[in-house]
């Protein structure tokens, strides 16, 4: 699969490179490309961009970002640790760049982006290749995005909610739980809690103790087959931790519920 990304990634720097020495032809191939496309001069400073850029980056106008936005100065390329490589593109080399994480309050923060877009993540794939004149030289790059994930953040939770809810009578881990969300641990550890106020294990007790609850209310089972149905042991800790969530124990809470 990945050969036969690297085969489309090249064939389209071939075909941009046969259109350079004809610019009016590649100006109207720019602007009716289907995927992101932006031509930066060698400072990288950006020259032109389709109407799919505006688009799918959320940027507000052609002139609010052409001669304005600087790719070598952007703070989410260096954050991605990619600045280096993207240079590279200037020494006449095609360079891709997989996975390249925006985070969407970033791009608000730093660039002149709509700011009422449920998006939280833009997950893009980024090919960065010369556009040389004819004596071989570099005259500007060129960079193509092929978006592979755009993050809104409520269906992620969703189905890590839905993860949780089926799986809580198992030891809660996180990998699978993020897995799940198709996620990161790291960012979906981030966004569960933006989006629900509680971290994804936070999620899990809560849930947990909430099926215990119902447990306890079975005057069939006694406290300790109500704790075992809910795959818990009844002792010292599993007690505090009730009690933490409820404000009483578990036999108070039985007696109550009668």
């Amino acid at each position: 699969m990945k050969d036969q990304v690297d085969d489309v990634q090249r064939s389209l720097a071939k075909s941009f490179q046969s259109l350079f020495q004809k610019q009016e032809l590649l100006a109207k191939v720019i602007e009716f490309f289907p995927y992101p496309i932006q031509i930066f001069s060698l400072d990288g400073t950006v020259r032109i961009i389709n109407k799919a850029t505006l688009e799918m980056i959320g940027i507000k106008s052609v002139e609010s970002h052409v001669g304005k936005y600087n790719c070598f100065k952007d703070p989410i390329v260096r954050e991605n640790g990619v600045a280096d490589q993207v240079r590279q593109v200037l020494t006449g080399k095609t360079v891709y760049l997989t996975d390249f994480n925006a985070p969407y309050k970033d791009l608000i923060r730093y660039h002149d982006v709509k700011k009422d877009r449920d998006i939280q993540t833009i997950i893009t794939d980024i090919t960065c290749f010369p556009l040389v004149k004819a004596d071989g030289a570099v005259e500007c790059f060129a960079a193509v995005f092929i978006f592979k994930k755009i993050y809104r953040g409520k269906e992620e939770i969703a189905l890590a909610k839905e993860y949780i809810e089926t799986h809580w009578q198992e030891p809660f881990d996180l990998s699978e739980t993020a897995k799940a969300a198709c996620l990161s641990k790291t960012h979906f550890t981030k966004l569960f809690k933006k989006h629900t106020g509680v971290t994804p294990h936070e999620y899990y007790t809560n849930y947990k103790i909430r099926k215990l609850k119902e447990k306890l209310q079975d005057t069939n089972l006694s406290i300790t087959q109500a704790f075992a149905a809910c795959n818990m042991d009844y002792n010292g800790h599993s007690a505090r931790v009730f009690k933490a969530k409820t404000g009483v124990s578990p036999s108070a809470y039985r007696k109550k519920s009668k």
